[in-house]
């Protein structure tokens, strides 16, 4: 019986990592080209190979060791690359010659701001 609840645990573990290389292999796969180089990041492809590699061991290789590893790589990508990607790229991911509604980054709720001038 133990053992039976230790198996439906550690499935529940591989699952969540599997889960989580997929999310970090799309948002890598939305974000542009540029905004990698513009964040001073690896590249795109890197990144790409990295959590694709991940996402291929979470699936076909049942070693911890190897998910471990592509867990850190994981982590590493949301809490380091992802939030230099958003803050270069102000927040848009795919979308390059979307127009921006409304003014400038000063305007309040009832028109521009300028300080009281």
């Amino acid at each position: 019986m133990l053992m039976t609840a230790f198996g439906g645990v550690m499935w529940l573990i591989y699952t969540a990592m599997l889960v989580l290389a997929v999310v970090a292999f799309v948002l890598a796969l939305l974000f542009r080209e540029d905004a990698y180089r513009a964040a001073d990041k690896k590249n795109k492809g890197f990144w790409l190979i990295i959590l694709g590699v991940t996402v291929a061991v979470n699936l076909l290789v049942p070693m911890l060791f190897l998910q471990l590893a592509g867990l850190v790589a994981t982590i590493v990508f949301f809490v380091d690359v992802r939030p230099a990607l958003v803050g270069v790229s102000g927040g848009r991911v795919w979308n390059r010659n979307r127009r921006r509604r409304g003014g400038s980054g000063s305007d309040g709720p009832y028109g521009p701001y300028n300080g009281g001038r």
